[in-house]
């Protein structure tokens, strides 16, 4: 009997998604909780998994469709009422290769499930083409759903891989099965499938001189670098599909869920918020030095340490003095909302653009512990193994450009918060110290963007000085409070 499968509910507030690929076909044999499809909401991707085992009887959708919450998806026939043998008792006809088990009349017995596996290899004469190629057919209804299930589970649970690590590797065209994960429990991450590639690669390079030594120059170059780089330009590839304008190629790819949301979040901030940005900087030569001289007590327990953790350490600590800087206006209502509690955006890049996770309560987190959480964080975003409700309670937003490159920036205020630092990448410059001396000082450029109608420009003067105070003093982070 069909069974209606539908989109069940993805999270408070998150009513759609996007179908970025399907992971079965009509006929395949499924267990209870296997993904069926790949669905991106607004910011986080998502495996929509199976209600029930079974066969799938038929697929209403299609990849790049949008689904709502509730919508069907397709039908299966439930692993219950696949225990009528009327579909398959139907094929055991033609299938007649046991002429030692009287079984097509009584195909219940169980006992003719082993018997029959002998037969099928040692009577070939009867049936020529037959007896090798469908095995299925002669198994019991039973055993056929035991053994379908069995591979169903190889291919979807046993890989501990999440959805964007799965599909980075079929571009790839490395195997998950043979990969022994270096995440936690044992988890396939994105650095385990590379390794695979760089390994690939390095083979290919070590065979092509025994290969053609003679033409060792031009080939040689390219056949080192097909795996990596037919990996790597796979990764890179352009998007969209090839076309052309009435001025010469193009490339049309159609707008994903994630960039339709950061879209409509940059046009809301742009058309709402008035903001003013204050420049700064921040002397971090004796954070520097702290840090060099720490990270190895911090790498001995697993944890890198990065001025990040400082930085938001800071961040943390002045906003509970500059309530101003924490809070939301509610236009609605006529109201400002200030929170008492301290909930940092951090902004990362990611293959499928701008993802911003929120590190909650930083406020009462120790440096240690906010590295350790920043790395965990930073791990899931880019394996696209978090939920929605990671994305979502933020108060304020820290993006940190310096990983990339630059120095100072106007961010975008990330409604309804209203203040946003952006930090570029520290470098070495000539300063003029008390006594009138000039000393190569490492400094940390800071944005902070801020919404006017709530933040005037003394209030985000005297937070921005509040962050850059503890910046300078590290040891006043590790006393914070």
């Amino acid at each position: 009997m069909a069974t209606e499968i539908k989109l069940p509910s993805l999270g408070e507030g998150v009513e759609s998604g996007d179908v970025l690929e399907i992971y079965v076909k009509v006929g395949d044999v499924v267990k209870f909780e296997q993904s069926l499809l790949e669905l991106e909401t607004d910011k986080a991707t998502v495996a929509v998994p199976s209600p029930f085992a079974g066969k799938i009887l038929s697929i209403s959708i299609a990849e790049g469709d949008t689904l709502k919450v509730g919508q069907l998806i397709g039908t299966i026939e439930a692993s219950g009422a696949t225990a009528s043998p009327s579909p398959t008792a139907s094929k055991p006809a033609p299938v007649a290769p046991a002429p030692v088990a009287p079984a097509p009349a009584t195909p219940v017995p169980v006992a003719t499930a082993p018997v029959a596996s002998a037969p099928v290899a040692t009577t070939p004469a009867p049936l020529a083409p037959k007896p090798v190629a469908p095995p299925k057919p002669v198994v019991a209804p039973a055993v056929t759903q035991a053994v379908a299930s069995s591979v169903a589970e190889i291919s979807d649970e046993i890989i501990p891989a999440g959805p964007a690590i799965r599909r980075f590797a079929r571009e790839v065209g490395v195997d998950l099965s043979g990969i022994s994960g270096s995440g936690e429990h044992g988890r396939i991450t994105r650095e385990d499938v590379l390794a695979i590639v760089r390994h690939q690669g390095q083979a290919a390079t070590a065979k092509q001189p025994a290969a053609s030594p003679a033409s060792s120059s031009a080939p040689a170059s390219a056949i080192a670098e097909s795996p990596a780089k037919a990996a790597s330009s796979k990764g890179v590839e352009k998007p969209g599909t090839p076309a052309t304008d009435d001025y010469g190629p193009i490339r049309v790819d159609r707008m994903t869920k994630i960039r339709k949301t950061i879209a409509n979040q940059m046009d809301k901030s742009w058309s709402t918020v008035p903001r003013v940005v204050n420049f700064d900087d921040a002397d971090v030569t004796d954070l520097e030095a702290f840090r060099q001289s720490s990270k190895d007590d911090y790498a001995s327990r697993g944890i890198k340490l990065t001025t990040m953790p400082f930085l938001i350490k800071a961040v943390a600590t002045a906003l509970k003095h500059h309530g101003a800087l924490n809070a939301m206006i509610d236009t609605e209502n006529e109201q400002i909302i200030y929170k008492d509690y301290v909930n940092l955006g951090i902004a990362i890049d990611t293959e499928r653009g701008l993802v911003v996770p929120t590190l909650k309560n930083a406020d009462r987190m120790s440096i240690p512990d906010i590295a350790y959480s920043l790395a965990e964080l930073s791990n899931r975003v880019r394996n696209n193994d978090f939920a929605v409700s990671d994305l979502r309670g933020g108060t304020f937003t820290i993006s940190n450009l310096g990983a990339i490159g630059g120095t100072y920036s106007t961010p975008i205020v990330n409604v309804p918060e209203v203040a946003i630092l952006l930090v570029g990448r520290s470098r070495k410059m000539p300063m003029v110290m008390s006594d009138d001396t000039i000393k190569p000082r490492l400094m940390m450029p800071l944005s902070l963007a801020y919404d006017h109608r709530l933040v005037d420009g003394a209030t985000a003067a005297r937070f921005l000085n509040d962050i850059i105070a503890y910046l300078e003093a590290p040891s006043r982070l590790l006393l914070a409070i």
